[in-house]
This record gives C-alpha cells, structure tokens and sequence, in this order.
C-alpha cells in the first residue's frame, strides 16, 4: 500500500524536501504493527510497511482498471499448465537482497529457493501464520509435511514437498491438489510470497521479526516500536523503471502514465510514520504540516476548525464527501492528502 500511495503522491503532489535533497513522504498510522516478519503479519499497518522491504513474485499494476497482475521479481507471469493444477514460476537474475551481517559481507541473489523456503514457513508451528489456509489442502505434500511437523512442533525445511520445490536456481514450481485459475493472486500477497533469506532467519532467530532483510525498494532505518518507523530507500535496490497500462479512456491515468514513465523507482526517497492512535492529535498533526497523508481521517466537528481553513489545507479523499455546509460527513477517509 506504501507503494501505491507514494507513486500516487509522487506523481502528483510535491512532497516535502530532505535535508540530501530527497523527496520524504510523512504519515501516520492510528493503530500499532506488530512484526516485520511477513509470515507473521495479520494486520493491515504491518502488512503496509513489510510489503515495502520485501517482494512479492507478482505486483498488480495500479492504474489498471481492473487492477491487473504482472510480474515483479519474475520473468513473465506464471506458467500456468493446462488443467489448472501446475505454476511455474521464473526468477529474474541479477536480483539482490540488501546488505546485511547474515550475509557475511558477500552480495545475496535472489533465488527460487528463497521463494520457497518462505512459503514453507507458513507451515511452521511456531508461527502461527494467518495464511495457512491459503496452502493446506490445497498443494501437493503440504498435508502431509503439515502433519509431521505438528506432531514434532517443528518443521523441517530440508524434507522435499512434491508440491513445492525448486526445479533449478531460479525456477520454482507449485502443485494444486484440484484446479485453480486464482491461486497466483497469493503471488502478490507479502504474507504469502515475501522471499526471505534462510541465512537471515537462521542469523536472528525469534527476533527475525526485528531484523527485515528483502529485495524490496526499501529497507528499516530507525524503528522505535510502536512509536516511530523509518524506511529508507535501499541503495541496491535493482534498475525497476516505472510503467502502466491504464484504459485509453482514464485521463487520470494517462496523465500520471505520460509523467511517471520510465522514471525509476521508488519516486520517495524516505518514509517517516508516526503512531498516533489518538484521533485529534493525528489530524491536528496534519493539520500543522507535520504529515503529508492522514489515513482513516476521524470525523470533524464544525467547532473544530472554519469550513474555509479545511477547504484550502485538505481535499477529501476515496469515501469522503462534502455537504453543502462543507461539514465533514463520512467518518472515514482513505486518503486524504495536503495540497501543497
């Protein structure tokens, strides 16, 4: 979501200046993450900041309408067999995790076994992880390797699973028990597919979740928990230069097409998030120029500022209106952004 929110601001709206002479991006969230560790995730703001550090095999592109798929760390879209039962998926070459200690100071490609070995850990007991559901039952070996590991309250990544494995460095493959024509949409959820590397896990152990090493666009600068995040742009993030396919009708998204084309990503140089679970100080914080974007905008009493102070700072975003009296009549706004 971070991403999609960036694009859209970046290419519209500009944004305040780091100190380097960066575009930073400031916002707040109205409830706490949790963990950056991707098969934990059960919440949107976690979901939000993980989806930013590491990568999915497949991204959707955001000014389709409808959204559409496409490949992100992949070649092209999944190879899908005939009855519906079989993907195969190809790794882009070339594609590396940030720098890290685990690492022991040699650069780390991405590789079909990462994908892998991070879709098994969903199956781990110790992990509790919310998408489980989204692969028991439903891929070859999982049942069976699910049931092991629970008797043992371990999983042993080194035992194959005929549904899921590595078929060479970078081709992986996954196999359905029963057809399936929206099994690869899993491809871009983080929770899902986020590749993590095993030398990482392994590294930090119960604290991985502290320790977020991806091939996203960002990485974590400074985390102070439940109080303030920093992502910060990862300098060895690969070449990745922006495109779209918007409706030839949609001027909205032909005109961010026509700015944003071959730009490279990511547009935002750092993303500063405060939690402010209170309602009044996050839109007041807005309000005095502290963030950029308010999510989920509380809704505001007539006493609380002049209709023509919230009509020249603000414009309503997705699910917002505006009556007559310009008084705020939806609870909830999605989007709501400075005009600058």
């Amino acid at each position: 979501m971070i991403r999609a929110i960036a694009f859209a601001l970046a290419a519209s709206l500009p944004l305040a200046a780091a100190a380097a002479g960066g575009k930073v991006l400031r916002y707040a969230f109205d409830v706490a993450e949790t963990t950056f560790e991707p098969q934990r995730v059960s919440d949107v703001y976690s979901m939000t900041l993980i989806s930013s550090i590491f990568d999915t095999p497949l991204d959707f592109d955001y000014l389709a309408r409808p959204l559409r798929l496409k490949p992100a760390t992949l070649v092209a879209l999944p190879e899908v067999s005939a009855d519906a039962k079989t993907l195969t998926l190809k790794v882009k070459p070339g594609i590396f995790f940030a720098d890290d200690a685990a690492f022991g100071g040699k650069p780390r490609e991405l590789v079909a076994e990462d994908y892998v070995y991070s879709m098994k850990r969903m199956l781990d007991p110790k992990l509790s992880s919310p998408l489980l559901g989204e692969i028991e039952g439903k891929v070859v070996g999982v049942d069976e390797a699910l049931a092991v590991a629970r008797r043992q309250n371990r999983l042993d990544y080194d035992r194959p699973i005929e549904g899921l494995r590595a078929l060479d460095r970078y081709t992986f493959q996954v196999k359905l028990l029963e057809p399936s024509y929206t099994f690869l949409f899993n491809f871009a959820d983080c929770r899902f597919a986020c590749a993590m590397a095993r030398e990482v896990v392994e590294k930090y152990g119960d604290d991985v979740g502290a320790h977020p090493v991806g091939t996203g666009p960002y990485r974590l600068a400074f985390w102070k928990r439940s109080s303030r995040i920093v992502l910060e742009r990862n300098p060895g993030y690969r070449e990745e230069l922006f495109d779209a396919d918007p409706d030839a009708g949609d001027a909205r998204g032909q005109e961010m097409l026509r700015r944003s084309r071959g730009k490279r990503l990511p547009f935002i140089d750092r993303i500063e998030i405060a939690i402010i679970e209170e309602n009044q100080p996050r839109y007041l914080a807005f309000l005095n120029g502290e963030h950029d974007l308010l999510f989920r905008c509380p809704r505001i009493s007539p006493t609380s500022r002049s209709p023509t102070i919230a009509s020249r700072r603000i414009s309503p975003g997705w699910g917002s209106r505006w009556s007559s009296s310009r008084r705020w009549t939806s609870p909830t706004c999605t989007s709501t952004w400075r005009i600058r």
